[in-house]
């Protein structure tokens, strides 16, 4: 019976969803297949594939495969070489696609018919998924969608990838859909006059709109003024940081305060009360009180990718970065290690030249990401007063401006540096398509603060909690016997590995406390600040030492020692993570190797020249 009704389906239908960047197709991929995935690498190259699975209402099997996002088929990176090679049925072990679903931004069509005119060139069967309708409908764009499908010759429907329901149009399609080629629609040679005479028939965008894009870029992209706006919206980015997150910080770390004065109110003296509030408390609660910062940090940029600006600020930088010796396509990949180095580093498969990608993987880490905010807002908190400059600036976020700033102009010295005495040749400058204006959507930016919200906590509860343990123990352990004259945590085993490490680090002004929260802030970056917390919970015997922290160490350490450890955070690679999608990427040791030389050593010289500046001050 069972194969009776199974010799009635039709057979597994094999799509690919094609695209340029940043069009929608991965969050339309993952609203088809949800949980139904597949992530590995071609073989070969570090190129991630992703394959997924969904079944019709009909019964039919549909194999999902989400290429690489591509701009044309004339491949100039991996990526589209990867795209180009599974399209035309050239890549070993990879089954050529029965249909291609070509995903294009409706806010954008300009830039993505080309596209779209180009795989037909290949005789497969093709539909167009129009994406981002939502987008296109608030912005006053009209697009008549059927004439657009019979000027194509293919079927063209509407998603909107980030609503629930927002596929149901592309299922209804695949249910009926025959395997039949597009119409070839025009020679290589004329694509664009081909896009211009589509866009004229079928798509409709508001004179107002284009009027008021036009007036916004002859500001945004002056070459003085637009640099100047940049410089402002970044400074008023790292002053709201500071300004804006107090309240909420305040609230986080009188919670911390209460619940770890209650268990220790409730709990006898011993080991329980004191991985509780020593350990766990201390150590993930002064990494918490942190999350309004990061929040807000992330508010601006996303606020900033919606809106468009972002594609407006690498038409800016692309002259310095090219000057500097970096390729104009690595404004994204540095763009995204401001958010995290693994898939800034993972970003640079776009760059088409080899020695321009390596390049650009080296200064990555430079990018200052989020993780090491806590650690910035600890220090800074600290050893810079609360006050203002010339009446309105506040100094904390003018120097954590500062301190994002100089990882940026060192990311550009040592790539000048590579350039003057390297070899090889630099790319050309980035050519694209700038997107229209738009408000941003308070939907999308609450689901990205959501998302980064719980990214963030899941850290806390998971590597920086299970670390915080850790350290605990090593703080804790072995107790000193009767005739110790020292404290207890001196005759533990971090206090034995801190003033092991303290012959390295002393001459830079650390601490063996410090040395002891730099070993697991090799996983975590923020890590450094709970393992503070143990230590000094351990060694002081303080019940809130999340909350009382930065008095703790502003009291207890030097002005120099405070900037040599934030002149060692923007530079010492401390994520053994990114050390790994180094070797990924690159498939060597030896660029591991460089990276880790490096960087410790710029770390080391800047964290001695800020600790000898801040005794010269003190």
């Amino acid at each position: 019976m069972n194969s009776a009704v199974s010799s009635t389906l039709p057979a597994p239908l094999h799509i690919a969803l094609v695209g340029n960047p940043n069009c929608g197709k991965t969050a339309l991929f993952n609203r088809l297949t949800g949980s139904r995935q597949k992530v590995a690498n071609y073989a070969g190259v570090t190129v991630e594939r992703k394959e997924g699975a969904l079944q019709l209402a009909s019964g039919r099997l549909v194999r999902v495969l989400d290429l690489p996002g591509a701009y044309s088929l004339n491949a100039t990176s991996p990526d589209e070489a990867i795209t180009r090679d599974v399209c035309l049925g050239q890549r070993a072990g990879e089954q050529r696609p029965d249909l291609l679903v070509c995903v294009v931004d409706a806010t954008n069509l300009r830039l993505h018919l080309r596209f779209v005119l180009e795989l037909a060139q290949l005789g497969l069967p093709m539909l167009v998924s129009l994406n981002m309708m939502d987008s296109a409908a608030r912005r006053g764009i009209r697009i008549d969608r059927e004439q657009l499908q019979s000027r194509l010759g293919m079927p063209v429907i509407e998603t909107i990838a980030i609503r629930k329901d927002g596929a149901q149009s592309l299922l209804t399609a695949l249910e009926g859909q025959t395997v039949t080629p597009p119409p070839a629609l025009a020679p290589e040679a004329d694509l664009h006059a081909a896009v211009r005479d589509l866009l004229a028939a079928t798509v409709s965008v508001p004179r107002r709109t284009a009027e008021i894009d036009d007036a916004l870029d002859r500001w945004v992209l002056h070459p003085v003024v637009g640099m100047l706006i940049l410089a402002s919206v970044m400074f008023l980015m790292f002053q709201a940081v500071f300004s804006w997150a107090g309240p909420f910080q305040d609230a986080i770390e009188t919670g911390i305060g209460a619940t770890g004065g209650f268990i220790s109110e409730h709990l006898p003296d011993g080991m329980l009360r004191s991985l509780l509030v020593d350990g766990i408390i201390a150590g993930t609660g002064s990494v918490l009180v942190f999350l309004p910062q990061i929040l807000l940090l992330f508010l601006f940029i996303l606020c900033l990718e919606e809106s468009g600006y972002l594609p407006r600020a690498a038409f800016l930088l692309d002259r310095a970065m090219l000057a500097s010796g970096l390729s104009g396509r690595a404004f994204i990949p540095l763009l995204s290690s401001f958010a995290c180095a693994i898939p800034g580093i993972m970003a640079t498969r776009s760059i088409q030249h080899p020695r321009d990608r390596l390049l650009t993987i080296m200064v990555a880490p430079l990018m200052t990401c989020s993780a090491r905010l806590p650690v910035y807002a600890l220090l800074i908190g600290a050893f810079v007063p609360e006050r203002t400059v010339l009446g309105y600036v506040g100094l904390q976020g003018l120097v954590l401006f500062g301190l994002y700033l100089l990882g940026i102009l060192t990311a550009l010295i040592v790539a000048w540096i590579v350039k003057r005495f390297g070899s090889g040749h630099t790319e050309a400058a980035l050519l694209m398509e700038l997107p229209s204006w738009r408000l941003p959507n308070p939907r999308d930016i609450f689901i990205g603060l959501v998302e980064r919200a719980s990214i963030f906590i899941k850290r806390v509860g998971g590597i920086i909690l299970a670390l915080s343990i850790l350290l605990w123990f090593l703080a804790s352990f072995p107790a000193p016997p009767a005739d110790w004259h020292g404290t207890a945590i001196e005759y533990s085993y971090a206090g034995h590995i801190g003033r092991a490490m303290q012959v390295f680090f002393a001459p830079i002004g650390f601490n063996w406390q410090i040395c002891v929260a730099l070993i697991p802030g090799l996983a975590a970056r923020e890590v450094a600040v709970s393992g503070l917390a143990t230590v000094y919970a351990i060694g002081g015997g303080q019940d809130a030492a999340a909350s009382q922290l930065a008095p703790l160490i502003a009291a207890q350490w030097s002005l120099g020692t405070g900037l040599a450890l934030l002149a060692w955070y923007i530079y010492a690679p401390q994520c053994l993570s990114t050390l790994a999608v180094i070797r990924r990427e690159t498939g060597s040791w030896r660029m591991v190797g460089i990276s880790l030389v490096y960087l410790f050593a710029l770390a080391w010289i800047a964290a001695f020249i800020a600790f000898h500046i801040g005794g010269l001050l003190s």
